[in-house]
C-alpha cells in the first residue's frame, strides 16, 4: 500500500478489507445484493454466489499484492490460527494459474488434532473444518514481503462440534436477537428485523524495551515477572495517567493506528494508563462478533509493530507485582438493526418503559448468572488482578448510579402512575425526567457498570479474547428476556392490562435483583460483607469460578439456547482447567530455573566477594582506622545476606518438591486447586526472599533487568 502518513484517515480507512466499496467494485450487482442479504439475515449463500464472491475477492486481493489466502479462526487457545495456501494452481497441461473457488472460500480443512478439544475428540482424529463467516469482512494482513488474504471463519469438528470461540458467540447473537424481538413485540414494537449486541474493548498493555525482555526468562515463558523488587518510585505520584506520551511510544501508537485503519478497525483513543509504561487503545463500538475479531487483530498488530520498534508488548493481566495490571473493559450494549439502542434512556413514557424492561433483563441475567459471568473471565493472569485495588473484585455486582437507583426504588415502592399524562414515573416532578446518559458519575470499582447507554464489564482480562465473555452476556440476556416476556404475557393472558402487567413484572424483578445492585466502593471490606449477606458468589480463583460450569442449570441454559451443547461446554471446562494447570506449571518451572541459574549464583558470588572484602577490612582495620560501627554494619549486612540466602535455598528446595508433586496430582479440579492453594503460595514465598536479596546485592552482580529499568527506561 502507498504511504498514508499525510492522508486523512477517512481516505484510506478499510483499504485492506473486502468492504462494501470493494464488493461493489468487484462483484456483479446480484451477487453483491445476495451477499449483503446473507450478512444481514444469516441466510446461506448458494454455491454459485459463493463462487462469484470468491473470484471477486481473489481479484481484489491479488491487485493488492496477495499471493496466498488463509482461513483465519479462533481455536480454544486464546489466540488466532491460520494455514496459508497459494492461489497458484497447475492445470493438466502444466499451465500455472491463480484460482480461488467458492468451495475454497466457504470451507477449509486444517489439521485439528493439535488444537484443544477438551476431550471432544481423540488426537488421532485430525479432521476439522473452517467455515466462512460472511458477517465479518475478509482482510489483507501484511507480513514478510507481501500480503495474505485472511477469511474470518469458524472452526468445527468432523461431527459439527464447535472447536473455536467464535461459533458460540455467533450462536449467542442469534439467541439474543430471537428473544429480544419477542420481548419487543410484547411491548408493542414491531417490524424489527434483527437485534444485535455491540461491543467495544478498551485494550490496556505494557511496553518494555526488547533488550530487557530478552534477558527475562519469566517474561518470555509466562508473560509476567516472577521475580522483581519494587523500585523506589512506582505509580504513587499518579503522574503517568493521561501524561505526555513518550515520543518513541507515540511513534509505536501512530504506526499501530495506521495499520488498524487500513484494516477497517476504528481505533479512537490512545493514552497513558495508570502504571509506568502502561498504555491504552480504545475503539469505536461494532457488532460483537466483528469487535471480537478486531480486538484479536489489534493485539496481533500491536505485537508486530512492537517488534519492529524494539519493544516487547506485554498483554498479561499482571506483568509486574505491586504495579497496576491491565484489563480490557468490555463495553456492551444491545440494539436493533434499525438503529434503536435498547439500553438508551428516553424522553417519552413509552421509550422509558422499554428501557426499564431491558434494564431489568440485564439485572435479572447478571444476578442469576453472576457465577458464570465470573467464570467467563477467569484465568491465571486475571486471578492476580481482580480485587487488587486496580480492578473489580471477584464479586460481580451492578452499578446504576444515583438517578436510576432512585427510579428503581420508586417503582419498587409503588410510586408510579401510568394514567397521569401517560407518565411512567411520577417522582413528585411536574414532568417525567429525561434519563440523560450522563446523569450519574462513573464508578470505576464496579465490575459491571451502567455508563449511559451501555454496560461496561470491567473485569475482562487484557490478554483474553472477548468472544467468551460476550457469548455469556448474550446468553444470560436471552434467557432473562424470555423469562420477562413469559411473565408479562402470562399476566396479560390472565386479564391484566398490558401497562399494568409490565409494571407488576418490573416491580417484582427490581425487588428480586436488588442484591446485585451495589453503588459503593467495590474495593472496600463493605463489599465483601455485602456479598456474604446477599449470598452473592465470591469466587476468588479460577478453579472456584469454573465449578459454576458444572451446574446442571447452567448447562441447560447454554443447551436450550443452542449456544453450547453439553459436550461443547464440558470441552471448554476441560480446556480451561488444562490450560490453567499447564500455565502455572510453566510459571513454577520457569521460577525454578531462574532461581538456580540466576539468583542463587548471583547472590552466592556476591556473598563470597563481600565476605572476602569484610575479612580483609577486619585485618586492616587497625592499620587504616576503620571504626567499630562501620565493621559492625558490614558484618550485619553480610550476616543478613547469608541468612536470606539460606532461606532462599530452603524455599527453593520446597518449591522443587511442590513442582514434582504437581505432576502426580491426577483429577483436573484437584490439580487446579493444588496450583491455586499450594503452588502459587510456594512461588510467592520464595519470591519474597529473592526480591529482598535483589535489594541487597551489588547491581553489577545481579543479571536480571530490574523493575526500575523495565518501567522507566524508554
Amino acid at each position: 500500500m502507498e504511504n498514508v502518513n499525510k492522508k486523512a484517515v477517512s481516505s484510506y480507512f478499510g483499504a485492506l478489507t473486502f468492504d462494501q466499496k470493494a464488493m461493489l467494485k468487484k462483484l456483479p450487482k446480484e451477487v453483491y445484493q445476495a451477499l449483503q442479504k446473507t450478512i444481514k439475515t444469516g441466510n446461506k449463500l448458494s454455491v454459485e454466489i459463493a463462487g462469484a464472491v470468491a473470484h471477486g475477492m481473489k481479484e481484489w486481493a491479488m491487485e493488492n499484492g496477495a499471493t496466498h489466502y488463509t482461513h483465519w479462526f479462533q481455536p480454544m487457545t486464546g489466540a488466532t490460527a491460520e494455514k496459508h495456501d497459494a492461489f497458484l494452481s497447475i492445470d493438466r497441461d502444466g499451465t500455472a494459474i491463480e484460482r480461488f473457488s467458492g468451495g475454497q472460500l466457504i470451507q477449509g480443512e486444517p489439521d485439528a488434532s493439535s488444537f484443544p478439544s477438551g476431550g471432544m475428540r481423540t488426537t488421532f482424529e485430525a479432521r476439522g473444518y473452517t467455515a466462512w463467516d460472511p458477517s465479518s469482512p475478509a482482510f489483507l494482513m501484511k507480513g514478510g514481503k507481501g500480503y495474505t488474504l485472511c477469511v474470518p471463519t469458524v472452526f468445527i469438528s468432523y461431527h459439527g462440534e464447535a472447536l473455536d470461540e467464535k461459533t458460540p458467540l455467533l450462536r449467542s447473537m442469534d439467541a439474543v436477537s430471537k428473544s429480544a424481538i419477542r420481548l419487543l413485540g410484547i411491548l408493542g414494537v414491531d417490524n424489527v428485523s434483527r437485534v444485535n449486541t455491540y461491543a467495544g474493548a478498551e485494550q490496556e498493555y505494557f511496553l518494555v524495551d526488547r533488550k530487557f525482555y530478552s534477558m527475562r526468562p519469566d517474561l518470555i515463558m509466562s508473560g509476567r515477572t516472577l521475580l522483581g523488587a519494587m523500585p523506589p518510585k512506582g505509580q504513587q505520584l499518579e503522574d503517568h495517567y493521561f501524561g505526555s506520551i513518550p515520543n518513541r511510544v507515540l511513534e509505536f501508537m501512530q504506526e499501530v493506528e495506521e495499520e488498524l485503519y487500513l484494516l477497517g478497525i476504528p481505533a479512537k483513543t490512545r493514552h497513558n494508563e495508570v502504571a509506568p509504561h502502561q498504555f491504552e487503545l480504545a475503539p469505536i463500538f461494532e457488532r460483537a462478533n466483528i469487535a471480537a475479531d478486531h480486538n484479536l487483530l489489534v493485539m496481533e498488530v500491536m505485537r508486530r509493530v512492537a517488534d519492529r520498534k524494539g519493544f516487547a508488548l506485554l498483554m498479561h493481566e499482571k506483568p509486574f507485582a505491586g504495579i497496576n495490571g491491565s484489563g480490557k473493559h468490555n463495553n456492551w450494549s444491545i440494539g436493533t438493526a434499525e438503529g434503536m439502542n435498547l439500553l438508551e434512556p428516553g424522553d417519552t413514557p413509552e421509550s422509558n418503559i422499554q428501557f426499564l424492561v431491558f434494564l431489568a433483563a440485564v439485572l435479572k441475567g447478571v444476578f442469576k448468572r453472576s457465577a458464570v459471568l465470573r467464570a467467563s473471565i477467569a484465568s491465571i493472569g486475571n486471578d492476580h488482578r481482580l480485587g487488587a485495588n486496580e480492578a473489580p473484585p471477584a464479586v460481580v455486582t451492578v452499578f446504576l448510579g444515583e438517578l436510576l437507583e432512585k427510579v428503581l426504588d420508586a417503582i419498587e415502592a409503588g410510586k408510579v402512575d401510568f394514567a397521569t399524562e401517560k407518565q411512567v414515573l411520577n417522582l413528585g416532578l411536574a414532568h417525567l425526567p429525561i434519563l440523560n446518559k450522563d446523569y450519574t458519575d462513573r464508578n470505576r470499582t464496579s465490575p459491571f457498570a451502567f455508563t449511559g447507554n451501555k454496560f461496561e464489564f470491567r473485569a475482562v482480562g487484557s490478554s483474553q479474547p472477548i468472544s467468551v465473555p460476550n457469548m455469556v452476556l448474550n446468553t444470560l440476556m436471552a434467557e432473562a428476556m424470555d423469562e420477562l416476556a413469559n411473565e408479562i404475557q402470562e399476566k396479560i393472558d390472565g386479564g391484566v392490562e398490558k401497562d399494568a402487567a409490565i409494571l407488576e413484572v418490573l416491580r417484582a424483578e427490581i425487588t428480586a435483583t436488588k442484591p446485585v445492585r451495589y453503588q459503593g466502593d467495590n474495593y472496600s471490606e463493605n463489599l465483601q460483607e455485602a456479598a456474604a449477606n446477599r449470598s452473592l458468589p465470591n469466587l476468588k480463583n479460577t478453579p472456584q469460578a469454573l465449578r459454576s460450569l458444572l451446574e446442571v442449570d447452567t448447562r441447560e441454559m447454554f443447551s436450550r439456547y443452542g449456544v453450547l451443547s453439553d459436550q461443547e461446554l464440558t470441552s471448554r471446562l476441560n480446556t480451561r482447567l488444562e490450560r490453567y494447570v499447564k500455565g502455572i506449571d510453566i510459571e513454577a518451572r520457569t521460577l525454578q530455573l531462574m532461581l538456580k541459574t540466576f539468583v542463587i549464583p548471583d547472590v552466592s558470588e556476591y556473598q563470597g566477594e563481600l565476605a572476602s572484602s569484610y575479612n580483609a577490612l577486619v585485618e586492616a582495620s587497625s592499620r587504616i582506622g576503620v571504626s567499630d560501627k562501620a565493621l559492625k554494619s558490614q558484618g550485619a549486612h553480610l550476616k543478613e545476606l547469608a541468612e536470606n540466602l539460606s532461606d532462599l535455598l530452603d524455599l527453593t528446595a520446597e518449591l522443587d518438591v511442590v513442582i514434582a508433586k504437581l505432576g502426580s496430582v491426577g483429577e483436573e479440579f484437584e490439580a487446579a486447586d493444588f496450583c491455586a492453594e499450594v503452588v502459587l503460595p510456594s512461588m510467592d514465598k520464595v519470591r519474597a526472599v529473592a526480591d529482598h536479596l535483589e535489594l541487597m546485592v551489588d547491581r553489577s552482580k545481579w543479571e536480571l533487568p530490574t523493575y526500575s529499568e523495565m518501567l522507566f527506561e524508554h
